[in-house]
């Protein structure tokens, strides 16, 4: 592997900071219904509470790691401000070597939402989010009928408070402070960003959950995420923490290799895999975007004009033109070895 990549590699190892396994194995979740066999049973109905409330305690599964790389995978550019878009592409370049995992502060609302898992503990007053992931503070959100603060100190995970719709809590938070990042790849917030959640336990196993992020500051409008969380039974949190701010210094920044557009535009096209698997590649100004192969929609990092290094995996591409000048593939080399991708259009 090139040089280049290695270290960009241990980079992003360093960030990621994944906890490899649980204290405890195979020891059975109180209260979880079981299979003949002894496995789980997630289809069975939801727990309630003695006041008929859904019961929300467990321990669950991260969204989804696109969202958590990229907030805005969704969004269309013009959703975002520019001074906005233009900060988080920096911060992409830069391989986030200045976010608040890479300093051991704490990560966001979203982050912790997408990333890891969450222990919720449910009382009828208050319901308490542990998050196995570093630098983290707990969330309480209090359902005792209060308001939100009206004047609060500005914190990394604001100020949350529950109600119940039916058999869904919706959880609003407010009083951000500015520091922190909605995604590991960089989209600011500022202190007007107002998050709504709504979760749904629908069975044992599954939880459906939406977010809704309002922050005027940063985007044009609100927008929302919705997906599924996945009971994590039979197993618990690791204790996760973080010294790494030690090692900034080894950590790779900008490349300051620069492409010039002209040469990265008859990059943009669909490229197949297989049949029913397709990489899309765009381009913006001296920008490569991927997307497929569970990539969210961040730049590539230039290597060189025909290579390019994802941000967000050990991931790298190389372009390969013909005898005549003309793109006809794309050699993807990672975790999955090397594959090549053909053009299709």
């Amino acid at each position: 592997m090139n040089p280049m990549h290695i270290l960009r590699a241990a980079a992003l190892v360093v960030l990621a900071s994944v906890p490899a396994a649980a204290q405890w194995f195979n020891v059975p979740s109180p209260g979880v219904p079981r299979l003949p066999d002894g496995r789980p049973d997630l289809s069975a109905p939801a727990p309630r509470t003695p006041d008929g409330r859904p019961d929300l305690s467990g321990v669950w599964n991260g969204a989804g790691p696109i969202y958590r790389f990229n907030i805005a995978q969704d969004l269309e550019p013009e959703a975002i401000h520019p001074w906005a878009e233009e900060l988080f592409l920096r911060r992409v370049r830069d391989s986030r070597k200045d976010s608040p995992l890479a300093r051991c502060l704490p990560v966001s609302v979203p982050f912790h939402n997408f990333f890891n898992l969450t222990r919720i503990v449910q009382t009828p007053a208050l319901t308490v989010m542990l998050y196995e992931s570093p630098n983290s503070p707990h969330r309480t959100v209090f359902t005792d009928g209060r308001a939100l603060p009206v004047d609060p100190n500005p914190t990394w995970l604001g100020y949350s408070i529950g109600r119940w719709e039916g058999d869904t809590l919706v959880i609003t938070t407010a009083g951000f402070n500015d520091r922190g990042w909605l995604d590991s790849s960089g989209h600011p917030q500022t202190e007007a960003l107002r998050i709504t959640e709504r979760l749904r336990r629908r069975d044992v196993g599954h939880m459906e959950y939406e977010i809704t992020i309002d922050d005027p500051k940063v985007f044009t409008r609100p927008f929302s995420v919705k997906t599924e969380r996945l009971l994590a039974a039979d197993t618990d949190l690791l204790e996760d923490v973080c010294d790494n701010e030690r090692d900034r210094s080894r950590m790779i920044g900008d490349t300051g290799v620069r492409v010039r557009p002209e040469v990265i535009t008859p990059y943009a096209g669909t490229y197949e895999l297989a049949p029913g698997r397709e990489v899309v590649i765009t381009t913006t100004g001296d920008l490569v975007f991927v997307r497929g192969l569970n990539e969210p929609r961040v730049p590539l990092i230039a290597q060189s004009d025909t290579h390019f290094m994802s941000t967000t995996t050990p991931t790298s591409y190389e372009f390969v033109k013909d005898a005549g000048g003309s793109v006809t593939s794309v050699v993807i080399r990672g975790n999955a070895g090397e594959q090549k991708a053909v053009r299709v259009r």
